[in-house]
């Protein structure tokens, strides 16, 4: 096994694979030729082609782009297409400081390959014996990757929010950490992919915190989505992501990220130039 293992669960999206998704002139993600054809039954909504599937011109506005989307997902939904549904809501546009040009429910995401975004915490402290990490187990009743361990805090990032407003949100639901806690968190970077899915692609740029605690502290999950955490050692977090699959993989790749840049996988290591090329793209 090895670093590079964790890379390569990431399968890349070939965009030959794939139709085109435009608003007006603009791409904003990318779908399969299958998932096109289905929004061809919705053509006030969707004009498709043979390499692109456009949102209606007729459709003016953000607010209009929203309310038309949403009737045809509700529809597919009810036909069982989006079993994952969230009544949570996506912004869709070019980047993450650009304007919305619609927003799109969280679960059919994936199936229009848009670029997401979200904020992923480490927890971290430091005792005699060296660096800890926070690790959570995912519960069984998570709707993806149920089980497997992750980062002490990590979630989507919805419309109508501040990246600040979010990470102090999941802090509390996942960790129970108050406000003035959260607060204290470091921007630190941040780690892109894009990869298949059964449902579709995940296109995402995750944005990275850091947030040391002290080492009497010990996280409380509020919301029921962690069976448990652990505290681990730095050593012991890089031989379970070298050596296992234990991790969902976007974690893995975060705690990569954390693990070199706390200098824990040094610039001597063999992976070290791929790993870091590979994290940022």
């Amino acid at each position: 096994m090895s670093f590079i293992d964790r890379l390569n669960e990431v399968t890349p999206c070939d965009p030959a694979d794939y139709i085109r998704f435009n608003v007006d002139t603009i791409a904003v993600g990318m779908m399969s030729a299958a998932f096109a054809q289905t929004l061809a039954a919705f053509p006030d909504t969707f004009q498709v082609g043979p390499d692109h599937v456009t949102l209606s011109p007729a459709l003016r506005d953000h607010g209009e782009r929203s309310r038309a989307v949403a009737l045809v997902l509700t529809q597919l939904r009810d036909q069982g297409m989006f079993p994952g549904w969230r009544d949570e809501l996506y912004p869709v546009s070019t980047d993450f400081h650009a304007p919305s040009l619609f927003d799109i429910e969280r679960a059919a995401a994936r199936r229009f390959g848009i670029r997401t975004h979200a904020i992923c915490l480490n927890g971290f402290t430091r005792r005699d014996d060296g660096l800890h990490l926070w690790i959570a187990r995912r519960a069984m009743t998570k709707q993806t990757f149920p089980g497997k361990m992750d980062l002490m805090v990590g979630g989507g990032h919805p419309t109508g929010i501040s990246l600040r407003e979010n990470l102090i949100k999941e802090c509390h639901e996942e960790t129970g950490i108050e406000q003035a806690l959260a607060e204290k968190a470091v921007s630190v970077g941040g780690i892109s992919f894009c990869c298949k899915q059964p449902d579709g692609m995940i296109n995402e740029f995750q944005f990275i915190y850091d947030l040391e605690v002290s080492a009497d502290f010990t996280p409380q999950n509020v919301d029921g989505e962690v069976d448990a955490f652990y505290l681990w050692s730095a050593e012991q977090v890089m031989e379970t992501v070298y050596n296992t699959d234990a991790f969902v993989f976007d974690s893995a790749l975060v705690l990569i990220d954390f693990l070199i840049r706390h200098g824990v996988i040094d610039a001597d290591h063999p992976e070290y130039s791929a790993l870091v090329l590979s994290l940022r793209h």
